[in-house]
């Protein structure tokens, strides 16, 4: 089969590799059919990772069954599907409680298997295959990964109807919070330095959009909440902007409230200044968000396939980019550029 295999350099090149076997009779093969690019998958490019060199990666997927194993019931040959790629353990505590995505094992176990989207095939548990609606197209269900992210952070926010969020990034998951907190009964303010990002924004439902490099964001977040501040805030951007955008989302919260930390933070950082003493006697809730698994009696990526199968999310709109995998490192270029390209979701066609 054909996959991008991660350089020593950090870009791709696309080679022929083996295809992948069942590992058990629980397990299904799938022909992935769209890939997407994520904030974490831009964070490994072009980075010197001699431990990563070699290996396919990718973890955000669509594509159709072709094989299944004996004990496989919930899906068969020809069923279009999207896999859930966060697999942890299955044996320790954490895994046992269905927090799997805190599983210590979790990076290791994922990246064996169902973390290889950017290769015609991969295999999975049945038990994190989903079926498809017929009216769900691959490139919608391929951003299924992206807003269950999102959703698992809505769950640990307690967000209701007419709360006052705010979101920080209006990357693909900054968008899809914006489209889950307004699906919700929420008022959201969004926060970018891009305007293409913003607009689509606007056009998903934000009530507020705000560019820091030109605008006064307290000043805006006052406005728009009588001068309290977000009852929630998620932080979405991650990554480089960090030490700027995480102290921004204490300043945006108003007192008793809470701030969700959604984007990811770059390897080895350990010092971001807070105000402390504001946090503390304000008794602002710093809550981290770590991926995706179970709430209450429902897988949250289930949820997310239910909600855009019912049209409540209209994640279509998010896909701005298409490339075939021949090109993977031109989508990933544009993917980075997306001051210049204007990208949300760049999908890789398989």
């Amino acid at each position: 089969m054909k996959a991008a295999l991660k350089t020593a350099d950090g870009t791709f090149s696309v080679e022929d590799v083996d295809r992948p076997e069942l590992p058990g009779p629980d397990w299904v093969m799938i022909r992935v059919r769209v890939a997407g690019i994520c904030g974490t998958d831009l964070r490994h490019w072009r980075k010197h990772e001699h431990d990563l060199a070699g290996h396919i990666m990718g973890h955000e997927l669509a594509g159709d069954v072709v094989d299944v194993g004996g004990e496989v019931d919930n899906v068969t040959v020809g069923d279009r599907v999207v896999a859930e790629t966060v697999l942890g353990c299955g044996k320790c505590e954490y895994c046992r409680a269905r927090r799997y995505n805190i599983c210590p094992d979790l990076y290791a176990t994922r990246t064996k298997t169902v973390s290889r989207a950017y290769g015609q095939f991969l295999v999975a548990p049945a038990s994190h295959v989903y079926r498809l609606p017929d009216h769900v197209s691959f490139e919608e269900a391929a951003l299924v990964d992206t807003l269950s992210v999102c959703l698992h952070a809505q769950h640990l926010s307690g967000l209701t109807v007419n709360h006052r969020v705010a979101v920080i990034g209006a990357g693909p998951i900054g968008l899809g919070q914006l489209m889950l907190a307004k699906a919700s009964g929420a008022d959201v303010m969004i926060v970018d330095p891009v305007d293409s990002a913003l607009a689509l924004a606007q056009e998903l439902g934000a009530d507020l959009t705000v560019n820091p490099e030109r605008d006064d964001v307290a000043t805006a977040m006052g406005s728009m909440t009588g001068g309290r501040g977000a009852d929630i805030v998620f932080e979405c951007a991650g990554g480089p902007s960090m030490p700027e955008t995480l102290p921004l989302a204490t300043r945006l919260v108003r007192r008793g409230g809470k701030v969700v930390i959604v984007g990811g933070f770059d390897p080895g950082v350990t010092e971001i200044g807070l105000e402390w003493q504001r946090i503390q006697m304000s008794e602002i809730q710093l809550i981290p968000s770590a991926s995706f698994a179970w709430a209450d009696l429902d897988k949250e990526q289930g949820e997310v396939v239910e909600l855009i199968g019912k049209g409540r999310l209209p994640v279509e709109k998010l896909v701005t980019h298409r490339f075939p995998l021949a090109r993977i490192n031109e989508a990933f270029a544009c993917a980075e550029s997306k001051q210049q390209t204007g990208a949300v979701f760049v999908a890789i066609e398989m």
